[in-house]
């Protein structure tokens, strides 16, 4: 009862439910109006953040190849650190709205053809020079770059021209696309100074603090920017994150109070490690999930009878229990769920089915020869368990996967997207379109399946540009029912996030964008 009130406080410091709501509720589960009246004054005061102290992040993804380049950031290490450095144009906040940032305001014309971003003026980087409307569109103009190897190269695609108007940037678009702004949050998309074209990896930005050390593979420090633009944010006066890719050494860590925080807490042990003194789980629902991708352009996995032998053969209510712990739900071979706008619910679940699995795998005329899986934990937690179960029902069906055990250092460069078969982890975009662009278009660099189709980048680009809702509905239906049945995606699971904090870290926010409050965390929280 103390924790569900404790939420309810919080919401309403929040200003998400209203102080009647709160007195209602507390009555209702036998709460004098005294005592509530004295949590609802103790949760105002929590709510002002404190500013001063160490605040320390144990972060499982990073590696030793890890660079500060917002441009080639694959993991949560590297999110974190651009977060903590850098600003976007805009963010999405947990509700889904727009946060304008170093844009301070944007407008479409022309039918979403072009948007028009108002940058924010007097905002300095690290490096004491003040940011300009150059600075953005050279950062823009980096990341559209087919040699930047950029993650957002996707949806800067979609870009014809940019070009400073003023104190404005206009973007011209190749095609209409009324979810532009949700594109311009994409955390690659960090502006640097001269947008990075010389020194990119030098983690200069106009974040909330500046980096004092790095050291990549174990640690990156971090000192408080006191010219930082928005004084809402940065609250501690030092910052580190430390690599900490072994799950046992990471919980180890938060308990003995190395660390501040951690993410990806182990599942199956959240419920035992959130009853220990001094520690709260959070776990947030929202558009994560672990997968296995295979590579549509490469054989085996160029077959399709293999493939959907592959997406039935795999038992997605046994992962959700036993690997999750039951910390998430099912999923269908999508990278999308109920929790994005316009999501066809009526799209039909996959089973699991030995049956369907043993004719397509029949009908695939494969040799028999072993299917290679590559997996490592740091793909995601319990992945090597994920792989075993998957082997297990595989094998029940009669088709050869064995399993092969990658190092964890390395695995984000020289075995997602390089090997064909791997396990891996989406974190999920704030919209279908922007997900989508990301990773299934056909031009994507991120495109970690290969996937190849002119029908769904037709769809795609015809969805960007539709106004009418319900028409936007079908053209995202026809795609992901051609995704499901044709992609190289097997989705068995959306995770919630589940990260961990010290009791004394106060302003969390579960956020269904991401995991680590969507990287925020060492950005918006402050210690009690």
């Amino acid at each position: 009862m103390s924790k569900e009130l404790d939420h309810y406080s919080n919401e309403v410091a929040k200003g998400r439910m209203s102080r009647r709501d709160f007195m209602g509720r507390a009555t209702a589960l036998g709460v004098s109006a005294v005592v509530a009246e004295s949590m609802l004054a103790t949760s105002a005061q929590a709510s002002t953040p404190n500013k001063g102290g160490h605040f320390s992040m144990g972060i499982s993804g990073g590696e030793s190849t890890a660079s500060l380049d917002p441009a080639t950031v694959t993991n949560d290490v590297g999110q974190s650190a651009g977060r903590m450095t850098g600003d976007t144009l805009v963010n999405v906040n947990a509700d889904g709205t727009i946060d304008p940032r170093l844009a301070e305001s944007f407008e479409p014309s022309e039918g979403g053809l072009v948007w028009t971003f108002k940058i924010r003026q007097g905002v300095k980087f690290h490096n004491g020079n003040t940011m300009t409307v150059d600075d953005v569109v050279k950062t823009l103009q980096r990341h559209s770059n087919e040699d930047s190897q950029s993650g957002a190269l996707g949806i800067m695609r979609g870009i014809s021209t940019i070009e400073a108007d003023g104190d404005s940037v206009k973007l011209t678009l190749t095609s209409a696309n009324a979810d532009l702004p949700y594109l311009m949050s994409d955390y690659h998309l960090v502006i640097q100074p001269d947008g990075g074209m010389n020194t990119p990896a030098d983690g200069i930005g106009t974040g909330p603090y500046r980096i004092t050390s790095e050291e990549p593979g174990v640690r990156y420090a971090f000192e408080r920017f006191e010219d930082h633009w928005d004084p809402s944010v940065g609250h501690y006066d030092t910052a580190e994150i430390l690599f900490i890719n072994d799950e046992t050494s990471r919980t180890a860590a938060l308990q003995s109070g190395q660390v501040h925080f951690i993410n990806r807490v182990p599942p199956r042990t959240a419920g035992l490690f959130n009853r220990a003194p001094n520690v709260e789980v959070r776990a947030t629902a929202g558009k994560g999930h672990y997968v296995f991708i295979m590579h549509t352009d490469t054989a085996p996995f160029d077959n399709k009878d293999l493939r959907l032998a592959l997406k039935y053969a795999i038992n997605r209510e046994e992962m959700v229990e036993k690997v999750l712990a039951g910390y998430g739900e099912i999923g269908n071979d999508l990278p999308v769920n109920e929790t994005y706008p316009l999501f066809d619910t009526e799209i039909p679940q996959r089973e699991h089915s030995l049956e369907m699995a043993r004719q397509h795998y029949e009908a695939s005329g494969h040799d028999g020869s072993p299917i290679i899986l590559s997996a490592s934990e740091v793909a995601f937690p319990g992945a090597m368990d994920a792989a075993a179960l998957f082997q297990q029902s595989c094998q029940a069906a009669g088709i050869p996967l064995e399993i092969q055990r990658e190092p964890s250092d390395g695995y984000w460069s020289e075995v997602w997207n390089v090997k064909p078969f791997c396990a891996s982890y989406w974190g999920g975009r704030p919209v279908q379109d922007q997900m989508y662009s990301v990773a299934y278009l056909s031009s994507a660099d991120w495109n970690d399946t290969r996937f190849s189709s002119p029908e769904f980048d037709a769809l795609l680009i015809e969805a960007r540009a539709e106004l009418d809702l319900e028409r936007r509905f079908e053209l995202y239906s026809q795609m992901g029912y051609l995704l499901r049945e044709d992609g190289g995606l097997i989705n068995p699971m959306f995770n919630q996030f589940l990260d961990g904090t010290s009791a004394n870290v106060a302003g969390w926010e579960n956020d269904p964008n991401g995991s680590m409050m969507n990287g925020f965390v060492g950005v918006r929280t402050w210690f009690s």
